[in-house]
């Protein structure tokens, strides 16, 4: 009876170790993968949207933040890859700037996930995709709060955990790019720096300390954007682009590029590597590429 048991014991372990094994060793999964894996940690999905931007964060305390949203055909990839995540609500959503590249999926979300706060600068354009995204926050009784330099998001003193807007400090209707949100993130000794579109008159307005670990370059790598001066500044450890494989702009350009290998920046690309992934536990990092792509809506 006793080794009857015992056989039994052992098969049932054997099939535990098999199952693990293979697993590890399939291609699709990674930490990055599992859902709700990232308790503990901040983590910063750059997605691979082609030539726009969005970020999907997980924060260390459960929620969550989605900076932008690619073109108007990205909103249902982007709402699967955030589920398969594990969670339900986006609890901060942040639209840098009403170019549709940055919030063209924007309306989507919002008619078809559950919202919290919404931060926008106060400037304006007559495009439908604009115009949808305020008839999207209306039908939700969502108001998008001022997106501008001084505002704080959050600040958890306890998990040294904040978010804060330091740009733009003044608004240029005439150039939509420079009043995009420039937001820092900050958790315990790592720090993230996110440029939307930002280029040199309002990145070199900006008053507050712009030191960070990890930079999403500003303007897909355009040089409009990126200046010796300016990564002098922020003194980047990790670098990432968010861009479209052979676009029609030639970003990122080659003298930023130059520029972060000079500083001896980490670069990583979405046109290269896919969705790429940074997450910290507060003093180190860890980087993931090759992750699932936004596919396209049909």
């Amino acid at each position: 009876m006793i080794k009857k048991r015992i056989t039994r014991v052992l098969a049932l372990a054997l099939s535990v170790v098999i199952i693990l094994a293979s697993l590890c060793s399939c291609d699709d999964f990674n930490l990055f993968d599992s859902p709700n894996s990232s308790k503990g940690k901040l983590v910063c999905h750059y997605l691979d949207v082609g030539q726009g931007d969005s970020i999907f964060i997980e924060l260390p305390n459960s929620q969550t933040m989605l900076i932008d949203s690619g073109e108007n055909y990205h909103g249902a990839g982007i709402i699967k890859y955030i589920k398969k995540r594990g969670y339900t609500k986006i609890d901060y959503l942040v639209g840098t700037h009403p170019h549709s590249d940055h919030i063209g999926s924007m309306a989507y979300i919002v008619k078809n996930f559950n919202i919290g706060s919404v931060y926008m600068p106060k400037v304006s354009t007559n495009s439908r995709l604009y115009e949808n995204l305020l008839t999207a926050l209306k039908s939700k009784k969502l108001t998008a709060k001022s997106g501008k330099a001084g505002v704080k998001i959050f600040d958890d003193g306890d998990d040294n955990l904040k978010a804060e807007i330091i740009a733009p400090v003044k608004l240029e209707k005439e150039n939509l790019n420079n009043s995009s949100i420039v937001l820092k993130l900050t958790y315990k000794n790592s720090s993230f720096l996110f440029m939307g579109d930002a280029e040199k008159a309002e990145v070199s307005a900006i008053k507050d300390d712009v030191r960070a670990d990890v930079l999403k370059v500003g303007h897909h790598g355009s040089s409009t954007s990126t200046t010796k001066a300016f990564l002098n500044k922020v003194k980047p450890s990790i670098a990432v682009i968010s861009c479209g494989s052979h676009n029609d702009y030639g970003h990122p350009h080659k003298n930023v590029l130059k520029l972060l290998k000079q500083i001896d920046c980490e670069v990583h690309r979405t046109d290269k590597e896919g969705t790429v992934a940074v997450s910290s536990d507060g003093r180190s990092y860890e980087v993931e590429t090759g992750l699932e792509s936004i596919v396209r809506s049909k």
